[in-house]
């Protein structure tokens, strides 16, 4: 029998939609750090949330097993009745905003964050000072844990690195962006304007961790100048790899929307070039909001090249 279906009508009552997606958050990344890491809160309070719910409904949720813990019987039964209740409480405030104005409304946008402060900080400011009805509310994680929450109607729609596959989930391109050898200043080819990925062979190469869909591309890219590198240090940020370029660590490539925010580095375009391709995905059969429509156009007709920094030469 359903654990669940043993619950007091009361309980099952008395949980909260916020109760239920940090009950999900945890559930997916069996971690009540990560947990709080991915819902952008200070881990006591996902913590107590947890608790509260747990109290609710006279169960225990999850085996505490150390830093790491697992549902329990009762957690699995709860488990697709939550994403159940989150996606109607989303449909409720989709079929709302459905009849405002395409001027009006909010929209959830994920973005990557290797694409949030050089590519989508600039146009979002300048999106809402066209369109200041619509409230953007913005979630910065990596590819993965977007597409879930598209999947679960959790966000509108996210802004990706391509390609990407996947059955629930439809993209499509927005602009296409070059990708630039990142130098320390003393570097013996930081007089340049443009080289062969293959001239930087043998250095050690600073790489973002797994997940991050740049650190595909720039393995892609390296393998196709058949340039074996020595990997030496491995961040979550791209301002981490960068400052360590700027501290003489070692080599990384770059999106060209990071370049104004590195001074410190030099960066050269890459012979030929590599590019990174960006758009934007949608969870397909989500009812498509005004607001989100109108972002869509936005982000479509938006100069991104004018974000780009390459040398001259590239």
């Amino acid at each position: 029998m359903d654990p669940l279906r043993r619950l007091p009508l009361s309980s099952v009552l008395t949980m909260e939609a916020k109760q239920l997606r940090y009950f999900l958050a945890v559930a997916r990344a069996g971690s009540f750090v990560k947990a709080a890491e991915a819902e952008g809160v200070a881990q006591p309070s996902l913590s107590q949330m947890i608790r509260k719910l747990e109290d609710s409904l006279g169960v225990p949720l999850f085996d505490r097993l150390g830093r790491t813990v697992r549902l329990t019987a009762h957690g699995e039964a709860l488990l697709p009745h939550a994403e159940a209740v989150l996606r109607e409480i989303e449909q409720c405030r989709r079929a709302v905003e459905a009849g405002l104005s395409p001027e009006h409304g909010r929209v959830s946008l994920g973005v990557i964050p290797t694409l949030l402060p050089g590519a989508a900080a600039p146009a979002l400011r300048e999106f809402r000072e066209k369109y200041p009805g619509i409230h953007v509310e913005i979630v910065e994680q990596i590819t993965e844990r977007l597409i879930e929450k598209l999947r679960l109607g959790e966000i509108d729609l996210a802004m990706i690195a391509l390609p990407l596959k996947h059955p629930e989930i439809v993209v499509s391109e927005l602009f296409r962006e070059p990708l630039l050898a990142a130098l320390p200043a003393s570097h013996e080819l930081a007089g340049e304007t443009s080289i062969p990925l293959s001239r930087l062979k043998g250095e050690r190469l600073l790489l973002l961790r797994e997940g991050h869909c740049l650190r595909e591309d720039v393995i892609e890219a390296c393998t196709r100048a058949r340039a074996d590198f020595e990997t030496a240090f491995e961040s979550d940020q791209l301002d981490s790899l960068l400052a360590m370029v700027e501290a003489g660590f070692g080599v990384s490539l770059a999106p060209a929307t990071a370049v104004r925010h590195h001074a410190g580095c030099r960066f050269l375009a890459l012979a030929p070039p590599a590019v990174r391709r960006v758009g934007y995905a949608l969870a397909s059969g989500h009812h498509a909001m005004p607001a989100r429509r109108t972002l869509i156009q936005f982000l479509k007709r938006y100069p991104w090249h004018t974000l780009f920094r390459v040398p001259a030469g590239g």
